[in-house]
């Protein structure tokens, strides 16, 4: 059975690997599509792509993104596959979504820098070369410092929403990260709808009002997925008409556990997922 990774991140997120790695570990893993979905950002999508093309392998690279969104104070992301990375409105956004992140990240630091913390932004960047700063970071920083034992304790104590360290994200509300992606020529996918951990019946309204909105997808398939949630998730796709999606979530080694195309061993993403999204939009595969 042909297979696919429709959730994957590179080092233009909090992934560790080059989007040019990426191609050449779907190769040797012989998927037959993956789409690059990136945390608010679509510039490794291009370096994907061209890598792609010079090997000249049976291989796909979709064009996506991750959007980091908010609804009503949760933080839900919205996969766009297919989309135009070239648009104007999308990259301006994406622009945005960095200049805040870095805003954030200035931020923390500050504030953990007033616990008596010895952290720069510059020692950070020196640390991880090439790669967006992200909590897991942060985390990485403070072990290596002897300063928590573990990425738990990094998180329990300083990095997490509920310490005082915290510093929340700027987030866009969740229809309009839909509209985003549908004016970008793309498909609104929700991502891994269990890992919010919602009421069902609060599950369900946003499923409804995210359709009304524009939503066309939902990952079905997903690394942290257990069999019942496969089968609570297919079915609520199937009740909201919306198409089946499904990914990895890989991040590299930032997510050891987690492998491309395969998740945590199980995951068999089927290629008629990538056909039947593919036909819904009209995308050439």
């Amino acid at each position: 059975m042909k297979t696919i990774d429709l959730h994957v991140h590179s080092n233009f997120s909090d992934g560790t690997c080059k989007p040019e790695e990426l191609v050449d570990l779907a190769i040797e893993k012989g998927l037959a599509a993956f789409a690059l979905t990136d945390h608010d950002s679509v510039g490794g999508v291009e370096s994907a792509l061209a890598a792609c093309e010079q090997a000249n392998a049976p291989l796909q690279v979709i064009p996506g993104i991750e959007i980091s969104t908010d609804y009503e104070g949760h933080d839900i992301h919205i996969v766009g596959l297919f989309v135009d990375y070239h648009n104007e409105e999308l990259v301006q956004k994406t622009r945005l979504f960095v200049e805040r992140r870095e805003n954030r990240n200035a931020q923390m630091v500050e504030n953990l820098q007033k616990a008596g913390i010895d952290i720069t932004m510059e020692d950070l960047i020196a640390g991880n070369p090439d790669m967006v700063i992200t909590r897991a970071h942060f985390a990485k920083y403070l072990i290596s410092h002897n300063v928590v034992k573990d990425v738990k304790e990094a998180f329990a104590v300083y990095l997490g929403e509920d310490t005082p360290y915290f510093v929340p994200r700027a987030m866009m509300k969740s229809t309009d990260g839909i509209k985003l992606i549908l004016q970008a020529g793309g498909i609104p996918i929700l991502a891994h709808p269990m890992h919010y951990k919602l009421e069902e019946d609060m599950l369900r309204r946003m499923i409804q009002e995210f359709k009304d909105a524009g939503l066309v997808g939902m990952e079905v398939m997903y690394s942290n997925h257990s069999p019942e949630d496969d089968i609570f998730v297919a079915k609520l796709a199937k009740e909201y008409k919306l198409l089946p999606s499904g990914g990895s979530d890989f991040h590299g080694s930032n997510k050891p556990a987690i492998s491309l195309g395969s998740g945590r061993g199980n995951l068999e993403i089927p290629y008629e997922f990538l056909e039947t999204l593919a036909a819904y939009g009209n995308y050439p595969i």
